[in-house]
């Protein structure tokens, strides 16, 4: 059984109709029980080395000059849990003593599941709110509602919600043998699934084709969807597929990746065992297949395919 992808199973209700309230998403911000994680652009504030967990602060800790505030839920205990972006306060006065910043990438491989998915949900949302102070329609600098998932322009009256950007990503399978791809600013031997955006008016089915084709030179049929994954490097979504191969000899085409070509079963398995034991190395004649990290979907669609999922 191959595990929830990572930045998935945050515990919480997300209040979707509550949040609306104007009157009580302010009785939770002024509740004595309400809590906040403390967001940057680097991570999200955690403490502890070993077994890092997410600082929960009272409101009331956050000091002027933070930026905005959003509301994430409601906690199974009943308590608000907001968000904040203290980018420009935390590195002139720590928050809290011993807390530190953890990158998204460490937070998705060392904290528990759920909690990561809360470390992606409150990053992702904060970070839309860095981006999008301004109306798309004229300009004009938008109002926040909604507990902070609407911007509402004061001008024209546009409502803009956050930003989630769909991206395909899929094994190509032909028998026992998977087409993956590598881009040049990955450490030595790594290969991992191709992988594109889904383009205006495109089903996602015709996403999968056309990205196997214009990187890869490769005709695909029955596209297949597996799972998805947020992925909150800014604000996409990660659609995995799989798709069995057509037609055509696999070339680098649109100059995205470096390499592309045809792994067998073996071979991906033996990088797996040799992860697992340690034992993978680069060596001067070049590196061995290096597989996608752990927290990474095309890792978790490898993994179901060598399962038999």
């Amino acid at each position: 059984m191959v595990p929830p992808n990572t930045f998935t199973g945050a515990q919480l209700d997300r209040a979707g109709p509550r949040r609306r309230d104007a009157a009580w998403v302010q009785e939770r911000l002024h509740d004595p029980a309400s809590r906040t994680l403390a967001v940057t652009r680097d991570g999200i504030l955690v403490s502890g080395e070993e077994e890092p967990q997410l600082v929960r602060l009272p409101l009331e800790l956050i000091p002027g000059g933070a930026g905005t505030t959003v509301l994430l839920g409601v906690e199974p205990d009943g308590s608000a849990l907001f968000a904040v972006d203290v980018e420009h306060v935390h590195a002139h006065r720590p928050l809290t003593p011993g807390a530190r910043v953890l990158g998204l990438r460490e937070a998705g491989a060392l904290l528990p599941q759920e909690v990561g998915g809360l470390a992606a949900y409150a990053s992702a949302l904060l970070g839309w709110h860095r981006t999008h102070a301004h109306c798309a329609r004229c300009g004009a600098v938008t109002d926040v509602e909604d507990g902070g998932h609407v911007r509402r322009c004061p001008v024209c009256h546009g409502e803009h919600h956050p930003r989630t950007d769909p991206v395909v990503i899929m094994l190509v399978l032909d028998g026992d043998r998977v087409l993956l791809g590598r881009q040049p600013s990955w450490p030595r031997g790594r290969y991992s699934a191709l992988a594109g955006f889904v383009e205006a008016a495109e089903s996602l089915e015709e996403a999968v084709a056309r990205e196997v084709l214009e990187e890869a030179g490769v005709t695909v049929r029955a596209p297949r969807y597996v799972s998805s994954q947020p992925w909150p490097f800014p604000s996409s979504l990660m659609l995995g597929f799989t798709a069995e191969y057509a037609g055509g000899e696999a070339a680098v085409l649109d100059g995205e990746l470096e390499d592309v070509r045809w792994f067998t079963r073996a071979e991906v398995a033996a990088a797996a065992a040799a992860e697992a034991s340690g034992t993978w190395e680069a060596t001067d004649a070049g590196a061995t297949l290096l597989l996608p990290p752990p927290l990474a979907i095309a890792r978790r669609l490898l993994d179901g395919w060598l399962a038999g999922d």
